[in-house]
């Protein structure tokens, strides 16, 4: 009896891994230029916390224009575009906007820096930041790519940090 039924386990675990599907790695892409989904338009809800004393969640939506199909480096894949949008904390709204310089590192990754400005409008806080460093926008990110058109996307910096689904369209 313990023969048979290590026999059916052995041909019951060989039958499974026939059906279980073909490994697929990876594919590197940052030496490729433009070989990057062809975008107009960046769409991307997202959740947010406030990097202030009081760390506030809130709610926003960043949109961002696709500029530059190829970036600043030739020899690289990497696009530009200008990113806005508007972040809603209790304490008010930050609007930021930024340049987007991305750059695509393989077929399920790209991560970016965004240089520009945010302004907080609420609240009687109208264009006061609490760190002193005036309207500066500075954030980094990165994006995991379920498809080529839908991303998880993550933003640090200041003075938010965000979690969102990006849309490419």
């Amino acid at each position: 009896m313990n023969k048979h039924l290590t026999l059916i386990s052995a041909a019951l675990t060989l039958a499974l891994l026939g059906f279980a599907g073909r490994a697929r790695a990876d594919e590197m892409v940052i030496k490729f230029p433009g070989l990057h989904p062809n975008y107009v338009f960046e769409a991307e809800p997202h959740a947010l916390v406030e990097l202030s004393d009081n760390f506030l969640p809130g709610l926003g939506f960043r949109g961002t224009i696709g500029v530059l199909h190829n970036g600043f480096v030739p020899s690289i894949n990497n696009s530009i575009g200008i990113t806005f949008g508007a972040d809603w904390v209790d304490r008010g709204v930050w609007v930021p906007v930024a340049l987007q310089w991305n750059f695509w590192l393989s077929r399920n990754w790209s991560v970016f820096g965004e240089p520009g400005l945010a302004f907080r409008l609420g609240n009687g806080l109208e264009g006061r930041h609490d760190d002193h460093l005036g309207w500066l926008g500075l954030w980094v990110g990165g994006r995991y790519h379920f498809t080529d058109r839908i991303a998880l996307t993550l933003r640090a910096g200041r003075p938010t940090l965000s979690v969102g689904v990006s849309f490419l369209l």
